[in-house]
């Protein structure tokens, strides 16, 4: 993709060598001259639905990479090519998605140091978490609720009604299978939730027992494993909307939402899947024993070797998992053998997203603001 200028005011970009005119008021928005733009925090100090409709360019020309603009209304203005590139492509900071199932032989993991969240390390991290879902970080502090310091460091924290954090353990008359000792198929934590939380972190903080290993599965793999093989249950899927309930003592929560959602341009965009905690609306029968049938398929599929992978996180281990895209679980484990504690808080999806964009400005990697 490229720009060119034709007769001195005409900006034109060449995708694919189909030719399309920028529009001039385009143009005119993304001018950030001092009287146009705060310069400390680059947010317009006018309203640009109040510009001349009938607004042209007056002059262009191309220097050292840069377009030229005067406009009819006197404006001029220097910008980048690559940045009104950037824009024109609706080019996103992440890299390629990497589906995976159990034959994965290099989870993307890091050692951790305190300083790391401003460096290029930082953001090779986060373009591995959108690219498997997952990081792991070795070598965390293992203060109590170091993690609220960590997860502050990259986005902040969405409290729920578990608190800020949560602590991860057997306990005695649990609100939630997760502080049991059973095993816990996979799932996506909190489908009851509107929003439903977006990233998962557990940092390790005891781990003394053989078993309780944590499990992953890359749901968007498993999607895409139906889409191509399975057509029929894919779309039975993506259509049923199904309602998720959670129940204690103190709250009831609730929201519907399919077992695999597509986007406008039916790419995969969230599963959810929680087999303590749904409920099937009640159909018409022979549209329930279709789904039934869908359902048992991607359980099988969920829970098979050939998707999940198991390992164990060690003390000071911290797991960053997206919640939109992997189900994980855990393998039981005996509390008389030791203690098996895990610190767990939620994220949200522009905590990682911001910060991604704002070390490729930093580094001046793709994209420069």
């Amino acid at each position: 993709m490229k720009i060119e200028i034709v007769e001195n005011n005409i900006v034109l970009v060449n995708p694919s060598n189909e030719n399309f005119e920028i529009h001039p008021l385009w143009l005119r928005e993304r001018a950030k001259t001092e009287s146009l733009v705060d310069k400390y925090n680059d947010q317009r100090l006018y309203d640009p639905s109040q510009l001349d409709q009938k607004l042209k360019i007056k002059k262009a020309s191309m220097s050292n990479g840069n377009l030229n603009i005067e406009f009819t209304d006197g404006v001029k203005f220097e910008y980048e090519v690559n940045n009104l590139i950037y824009e024109i492509n609706k080019k996103e900071p992440i890299e390629n998605v990497v589906l995976w199932n159990s034959s994965l032989n290099k989870k993307p993991t890091a050692v951790y140091q305190k300083d790391i969240f401003e460096t290029k390390a930082m953001y090779d991290l986060l373009q591995d978490f959108y690219k498997y879902g997952f990081v792991i970080f070795k070598k965390i502090p293992t203060e109590d609720n170091y993690i609220v310091n960590f997860a502050n460091s990259i986005g902040t924290i969405r409290p729920t009604n578990f608190g800020e954090s949560f602590s991860v353990k057997s306990v005695p008359e649990p609100n939630d299978l997760a502080y049991t000792s059973i095993a816990l198929t996979p799932h996506t934590d909190n489908p009851y939730r509107k929003p439903i939380p977006c990233i998962q972190l557990l940092h390790c903080l005891e781990n003394e027992v053989k078993g309780g290993l944590s499990t992953l599965v890359d749901g968007f793999a498993v999607a895409e494993y139906l889409r191509k093989n399975h057509k029929d249950i894919f779309e039975i899927l993506t259509k049923t909307k199904v309602r998720f309930r959670f129940v204690d003592k103190s709250i009831i929560l609730e929201n519907w939402g399919e077992l695999i959602e597509l986007d406008e341009n039916k790419k995969i965009k969230q599963v959810r899947y929680s087999t303590r905690l749904d409920y099937v609306p009640a159909l018409e029968k022979n549209e329930l024993t279709l789904f039934y049938e869908a359902r048992k398929l991607i359980a099988d599929l969920y829970a098979s070797s050939k998707f999940e992978i198991r390992f164990r996180l060690n003390k000071g281990d911290l797991l960053m998992m997206d919640n939109h895209r992997l189900l994980h679980g855990r393998t039981s484990y005996d509390t008389s053998e030791g203690k098996r504690y895990l610190k767990g808080c939620y994220i949200d999806h522009d905590s990682t997203e911001g910060k991604l964009r704002h070390l490729e400005r930093k580094f001046s990697l793709k994209w420069k603001k």
